[in-house]
């Protein structure tokens, strides 16, 4: 298996089980910690209009026999639109409620989200094997989801470990994965020999949008001293870069957060370290890139575009950000 864990430790970054609380409502994310640019992002940093129904240990299981976490809009029974997924990817030793603030805001807006509680993610298997699980509730007349889904737009997004684990799942997905978010995704020479890495290379079809903290410089570093060509993929730009042509690709570099902040529930209370803020700046521009490609938003697909889109306009909030976007 993939060996992030060594990494993991030298940062001090050992995972500690989140404290939530299952029954509670969607929390409102915290306007003063972190200021959206106005327009598609402060939208999307906002929780959308639907309550959210949170189940933990909701099905069983994957190949490891682990189980299936589940949110989604609360009423899905009774609503008429079908919904689209997206399947999580845990970073290592970690479990999807660690990351539960920012996996309800996605539900708020109307995405069924499902991750498995399997720990080691990397390999993309299990989290392909979750929406397969998915697609298969959607034709079961007692489930909940029966009819519900747009099993159509599919997307999936996932942290360290299970960043690479989600661009491993939609290479392997025959095109049922149409976008793919990998958050703080390790540099390669955190896999053991071996071991198929996330490789940007080998994607011959969906979209991407790499997102990485820039306090982030040891695990994910935004950049590296040498070519990717002499020493592998080390770095978000080396990703992005490689990433061929005609995959549309985003990449942009959170100013700020660190290697865990995507688990703060909000703030880095009950996040693992290192965390420096919290999960707010991951709510807005990633939230509006799956409403693009997988809900029809024409006005947060613009916000892509290469050239003019509102997300390559300098921010306090953003660096580094490049696209391929064209429509």
């Amino acid at each position: 298996m993939i060996r992030w864990a060594r990494a993991m430790c030298v940062v001090a970054a050992a995972v500690t089980l989140a404290g939530f609380d299952a029954t509670a409502g969607v929390a409102q994310a915290d306007s003063q910690a972190y200021v959206p640019t106005p327009g598609i992002e402060s939208k999307y940093f906002q929780d959308g209009p639907s309550a959210v129904t949170e189940e933990l240990g909701f099905g069983c299981c994957d190949s490891t026999g682990a189980k299936y976490d589940v949110w989604y809009p609360a009423d899905l029974a009774t609503s008429t639109a079908k919904h689209p997924i997206v399947v999580w990817g845990d970073g290592t030793n970690a479990v999807p409620s660690q990351y539960t603030y920012l996996l309800r805001h996605l539900a708020s807006w109307g995405f069924v989200v499902i991750g498995t509680e399997n720990q080691q993610t990397g390999s993309g298997s299990d989290i392909l094997g979750s929406l397969n699980y998915l697609k298969g509730l959607a034709a079961d007349p007692a489930s909940v989801f029966a009819g519900k889904l747009d099993t159509a737009a599919a997307g999936a997004m996932g942290h360290s470990q299970g960043a690479s684990g989600v661009l491993n799942a939609m290479r392997a997905s025959q095109g049922a994965i149409k976008t793919a978010v990998p958050i703080e995704l390790p540099a390669q020479l955190w896999c053991s020999s071996g071991v198929t890495c996330a490789d940007s290379r080998a994607l011959t079809s969906g979209s991407v949008f790499f997102v990485n903290g820039s306090s982030d410089r040891f695990i994910s570093p935004s950049t590296q001293a040498l070519p990717w060509q002499v020493v592998g993929l080390q770095s978000n730009q080396a990703y992005y870069d490689a990433t061929p042509a005609n995959v549309p690709k985003v990449w942009a570099t959170l100013n700020g957060p660190d290697h865990n902040d995507v688990q703060g529930q909000p703030d880095c209370a009950k996040a693992s370290t290192p965390c420096t803020s919290g999960v707010y700046g991951y709510l807005g521009y990633p939230t509006a890139w799956l409403m693009a490609q997988l809900g029809g938003d024409a006005e947060a697909e613009a916000a892509f575009r290469t050239g003019s889109g509102a997300f390559l306009a300098p921010s306090p909030n953003w660096s580094n950000q490049s696209s391929t976007v064209t429509r």
